[in-house]
């Protein structure tokens, strides 16, 4: 048996010092400088970082939208949409191409691989686009130039709504809407407000025809004689004297009866002004939105954040205007509501993310000094907060903004922060305690670990790095892991190696410093008194510091008091009982499990229990999903009607479905009485309120599209509608699981027929597609209709279970009616097909010919002509509407009918064509009703239409969505699996300059997927595809970690055996020797193996039981807000207990396993020494400790 002063004395040879480490102990004083720097800049970076829920992924992809006014859905495809995607598609980088043509407007989407950049992908696509506008055939008659610019989702979903009603007319909320808009989109967080709920206010020339054509006039006359009226321009300078006067010619029209008194035309002596032919009136356009709240009209502003910025300020700002200007510039009692306030789900899920990661230091310092001590602790648990600030600083310097992914690769590397400290601080002061002075026993120790240290920490970065290259949306949306993981644990490394070994040689003592009792009570005491008054003035002046201040004061003198009388005798106790019973057992169990036979027991049952984990996986298979899901902050109810639907009806029906809503989620079961009180705190009555949810809004028209979709509208959409929930924050909702309310609505939320509703949950991460997507291509629209309707009946005469409602996404029953000309006629009557056109739009749509503007008033409004509505809604008025016009030839005003020149069709047309790479595409889609596994409703309908469904050989047929993102991100989570096992087992070869002892390592983190495996069969939880492989990827650091600092001191005995027998580095020791060592590096890395892994659970635990505990409101309210449970937990609870679950079995593999497998390679090596004759005679025989090997 050997003493680890034996150990001490020889084991490591001559002195190794690390050059970096004795630089920082040489100038201490600059660390320390440098230590506080780098706290002030840890903080200020995490005050100032942006704060959003998730990352922003800003996603190489240009949109391009294309008007074209008078055309079919069919022309639109041909002229516009197909000769743009010819060019488009010879583009390198691009990853897909998807386009919309409708009437009137082509859509294309272009989405490039990640590697390109978002502007050198719009460059690359507006070169494009120029090159198909120089095609001979492409239109040259644009109305107006195509739009192309970037996509950015975060800046298409509003982060608030604000709400304005009261006893106002519609006019005046619209004032002080605008106001508010202004205001708003002043802030640099802003990027838009758009006002619903309310229409844009015009000036609308309606027009009589019948006067019109009597006095021989069309619109270009009546838009022509408005624009030269109302004008202001320059008229040059006029010299007088010595003075320049700028001349202007002011025409700007001031009222609407100036408009009305304009002259249109000189007929003989008399004069024909605007108002004999028409009505000119100051009012609203025709609607293109409604917004309701709780089924009350209001004026909704839409506030669209600016990307990158701070949501959490852009909330704060907005409320601050608010407040400040009701009372000023907004009456007192104008009602004002904020709805949909994503900053409220963010400040939560920020906030718990940091308390977890608080908890769990507070978990971790707790071990540490059951293991170190409180002073050794407080060294070893530095590594924490200085690693965390400098993560805070690089990441605020990247502009990489402060977001769930970011907390929880902080809680994720939690555990692992302090193991490099551990092994540096622990070595400093066994040195420290064998007598050598404080700066030698500092340089001595970090040189002897630094290597193993370097290595291991190394592996385990490079263990995240495969996921740098992670493809597609999902890989950017969760990159900021690993990137953040990276950053951290490179910080502990500097950490350990500098700043840990400066304040240990400086601060370090290896006797017992500890208080006097009397000592300790009067500081304790003095600190509990200081800290009551504080608070008692804090509470008196209303003031949260000062009362925070105090109660900080008084929790520290109870802290004192605590670790007196409970923290280090508890402490004792376990360093000079508990621990050394622990490491006596543990030596017994270990010396059982090398003794005899035992090793290949060990090892074959291992093998055993990993067949069986798989075993079990399969007998009793846990659901599968891609994504946690997410109990909702927000359900929506989104509602579309047959394209083509007025915007009225589409209220009616959208009334209707608000109704439905309103009477779900008032059920009794969400009620609760409260006392109302007025503002000195006086009961004065009770009310029945309702605790779940926040507020219930309705949308109709703009602004009401499905985000999730990935699609975006530009234009109107008066066939679309929306109703939005807002549930209260999670700790309020008094244990009710808000998947429960979206169930009652999806099932409650029906009949309507040809009218499709779909109720749906906001989704946690990236757009990812409809669960269930099946996708149609081929090359005639009308044969992948049909086929998309044989699918959607089939399935639907399959009745599977938790499928929503089916839908098709192109509608063949738009009505239409075409105007067709016959050119023949109108060449002979000398009417060019625009002038048909141009006459039927204005009409109808009307045409902007000048603004106006109001004295006062910064806006300019429209001033726009059409028909009258009693023309304008008569098919048969507006056909035989005159066209004027001058003959070219004779010289004189003719009318000719349009009915002389065109005729009219009735009928329907294909709502849109919708193209994928190329191809035609109608896609068949569906959302899975709460409570329904994702995966089994797909493989159902999978099974049900390989056994009874044949597609047709025109078309194919595919499930795309959120399947086909599945499967490539499961593909590539396997890949980087494997990746991240061949770096390590590179760099593990090339610590060890062995192959045998990076082959153990790759078996043990092998072996650690049983704990996670069995713990989903036995704790029946659910596989989740992107968390679980998450966290087995995560696993692997730890598990090799653990096996290096093992393994390398497993090594360093072996060489000290081989030097005491007098054998080469080459040369095998004796079985005994290799036991004995073997022991005894095992029991000597018990603590830091122990520590590794204790530390790491605790770290995550929090999360993963759903602990939150508000340590802020512990001391400004002294209520710390307990509660179980979140969307943390529910996010990113599968990935904490895949690591805990395979860390608690790894530990045993690092303790036992590495071990036996060591054992067994170096009785190997002996045996084959042995055959070889290379062993001496005197250390030649087989027999161990144990028996025969």
């Amino acid at each position: 048996m050997h003493s680890n002063e034996d150990i001490e004395k020889d084991l490591h040879g001559p002195e190794r010092q690390f050059a970096i480490t004795t630089w920082a102990v040489n100038n201490r004083t600059t660390v320390i400088v440098l230590t506080i720097l780098i706290c002030v800049m840890g903080v200020y970076s995490y005050i100032v970082m942006p704060k959003v829920s998730f990352p922003e992924v800003v996603t190489p992809e240009i949109f391009i939208a294309t008007p074209y006014n008078s055309s079919s859905v069919v022309d639109i495809e041909k002229l516009i949409t197909k000769p743009i995607e010819k060019e488009l598609n010879t583009i390198t980088g691009v990853d897909q191409i998807t386009s919309t043509s409708v009437p009137n407007f082509s859509s294309i989407d272009v989405k490039f691989t990640y590697d390109i950049s978002p502007t050198e992908a719009l460059r690359k696509v507006k070169d494009a686009v120029d090159k198909a506008r120089g095609d001979a055939n492409f239109p040259t008659d644009l109305p107006s130039e195509p739009n192309i610019f970037e996509m950015n989702f975060s800046e298409l979903v509003p982060v608030m709504n604000i709400n304005l009603s009261g006893d106002y007319p519609m006019e005046q909320l619209h004032e002080y809407a605008k106001h508010l808009e202004d205001r708003i989109e002043d802030l640099t967080e802003i990027n838009k407000v758009e006002i619903r709920g309310v229409p844009d206010r015009e000036v609308r020339v309606s027009v009589d025809l019948y006067q019109m054509e009597a006095l021989m006039l069309n619109f270009d006359d009546i838009g022509n004689a408005l624009r030269s009226e109302n004008l202001t321009m320059s008229g040059g300078d006029l010299l007088t004297g010595d003075q320049r006067r700028s001349v202007r010619i002011v025409g700007e029209f001031k009222d609407i009866a100036q408009i009305k008194d304009i002259v249109v035309k000189n007929e003989g002596q008399r004069e024909v002004r605007l108002r004999d032919i028409a009505d000119v009136t100051f009012g609203y356009k025709e609607p293109e939105s409604f917004a309701r709240e709780y089924g009350k009209s209001v004026v909704m502003l839409d506030v669209i954040k600016r990307a990158g910025e701070n949501l959490l300020d852009a909330s704060d700002k907005i409320n601050a205007i608010l407040k400040e200007d009701v009372g000023r510039e907004l009456p007192t009692d104008l009602t004002i509501t904020v709805t949909g306030d994503q900053s409220e789900q963010t400040r939560v899920s920020v906030d718990e993310l940091m308390n977890h990661i608080v908890l769990g230091v507070v978990l971790v310092i707790g071990v540490l000094m059951l293991f170190l001590g409180l002073r050794n602790a407080m060294f070893v648990g530095l590594a924490i907060p200085m690693s965390m600030f400098i993560s805070f600083t690089l990441l605020n310097l990247f502009g990489i903004s402060l977001n769930m992914m970011v907390l929880f690769a902080l809680i994720l590397a939690l555990g692992r922060l302090v193991d490099d400290g551990i092994v540096i601080v622990e070595n400093i002061y066994r040195h420290m305690s064998n007598g050598e002075p404080a700066m030698k026993a500092t340089g001595l120790a970090v040189g002897e670990v630094t290597m193993p240290i370097i290595a291991a920490t190394t592996a385990t970065v490079m263990v995240f790095a495969p996921l740098l290259f992670w493809p597609g949306i999902m890989g950017e949306f969760m990159s900021l892991m690993p990137i953040t993981f990276m950053i951290a644990l490179g910080s502990s490394l500097f950490v350990a190696l500098v700043v840990n070994p400066a304040l240990a040689s400086k601060f370090m003592k290896v006797e017992n410093d500890h208080m006097p009792t009397k000592k300790m009570w009067r500081v304790s005491g003095i600190l509990i008194a200081i800290g009551v008054v504080l608070a008692m003035i804090g509470g008196v002046a209303h003031s949260t510091f000062v009362f925070s201040i105090g109660t900080l004061a008084a929790f520290f003198g109870l802290m004192g008091i605590a670790n007196n009388k409970i923290f280090e005798p508890l402490t004792n106790l376990f360093q000079n009982n508990w621990l050394p019973r622990l490491e006596h057992k543990y030596e017994g169990f270990l010396r059982y499990a090398l003794s005899k036979h035992h090793p290949r027991t060990f090892l074959f049952g291992t093998f055993g229990l990993l067949i069986l984990a798989f075993v079990l996986l399969g007998l009793f298979p846990p659901k599968t999903l891609f994504f946690p899901s997410n109990q909702p902050q927000f359900i929506n109810a989104f509602i579309e009607a047959p394209i083509g639907t007025d915007i009225l009806k589409t209220d009616s029906i959208t009334r209707v479905v608000e109704a439905q809503v309103m009477k779900v989620v008032n059920d009794p079961q969400y009620s609760e009485v409260r006392e109302l009180k007025d503002e000195d705190g006086n009961v004065i009555g009770k009310d029945t309120v309702n605790f779940l949810v926040n507020s219930v809004i309705a949308q109709v028209g703009k602004g009401t599209s499905d985000p999730g979709t990935g699609q975006v509208e530009l234009g109107a959409t008066p066939n679309k509608g929306r109703v939005q929930i807002s549930f209260v924050k999670f700790a309020d909702r008094k244990g009710i699981n808000t998947n429960d309310v979206l169930e009652a609505l999806q099932k409650g939320v029906t009949g309507y027929p040809g009218v499709v509703v779909t109720v749906a949950k906001n989704a946690d991460g990236p757009p990812v597609g409809k669960p269930v997507n099946i996708e149609i291509r081929g090359k005639e629209i009308d044969a992948l209709l049909d086929e998309a309707e044989k699918v959607k009946a089939f399935i639907d005469a399959k009745n599977v279970p938790g499928v929503e409602a089916l839908r098709i996404d192109i509608d063949r029953a738009k009505p239409e009616m075409p105007i067709v000309i016959d050119r023949e006629k109108a060449r002979r009557l000398n009417v060019s097909t625009y002038a048909v056109a141009d006459a039927i739009r204005t009409a109808l749509f009307g045409k902007e010919v000048s603004t106006f503007r109001i004295e006062g008033d910064d806006d300019d409004y429209e001033i726009n002509v059409r028909l009258k509505d009693e023309y304008r809604y008569d098919a048969q008025q507006l056909l035989d509407m005159r066209i004027t016009f001058r003959d070219m030839l004779t010289g004189q005003i003719r009318q000719v009918p349009i009915s002389a020149v065109a005729h009219a069709e009735y009928g329907s047309t294909f709502s849109a064509i919708k193209r994928k790479d190329l191809d035609r595409v109608i896609t068949v889609s569906s959302n899975v009703i709460a409570g329904y596994n994702n995966n089994e409703v797909v493989q159902q309908i999978k099974d049900e239409m390989a056994a009874g469904y044949t597609v047709s050989p025109v078309n194919s047929l595919r499930f795309t969505g959120e399947q086909e993102d599945q499967a490539k991100d499961m593909n590539f989570l396997l890949m980087a699996f494997v990746v991240a096992i061949f770096v390590v087992f590179l760099i593990i070869v090339a610590q060890f300059n062995s192959i045998s002892y990076p082959m153990i390592v790759m078996s043990t983190v092998i072996f650690s997927t049983i704990g996670v495996f069995l713990g989903l069969v036995v704790f029946r939880m659910d596989f989740i595809i992107l968390m679980t492989m998450l966290g087995i990827i995560s696993l692997i650091g730890v598990v090799v970690n653990n096996a290096i600092v093992l393994m390398d001191f497993a090594r360093l005995l072996f060489a000290r055996a081989q030097r005491k027998l007098g054998l080469g580095t080459e040369d095998v020791i004796p079985n005994d020797e290799s036991m004995e060592a073997l022991i005894i590096a095992g029991r000597t890395r018990l603590r830091p193996v122990l520590l590794t892994a204790i530390t790491a659970v605790l770290g995550l635990l929090p999360l993963a039981i759903g602990l939150n505990f508000n340590f802020i409101s512990l001391f400004t309210e002294l209520d710390p807000h307990i509660h179980m449970g979140g969307d943390n937990v529910i996010f990113w609870g599968p990935l904490s207990w895949a690591v805990i679950y395979g860390l608690i079995f790894a530990t045993f593999l690092t303790l036992i396993m590495v071990p036996v497998m060591l054992l067994i390679v170096q009785k190997i090596k002996h045996r084959r020494a042995w055959k070889r004759g290379e062993l001496p005679m005197d250390i030649s025989g087989f027999e161990s400790a144990g028996g025969k090997s």
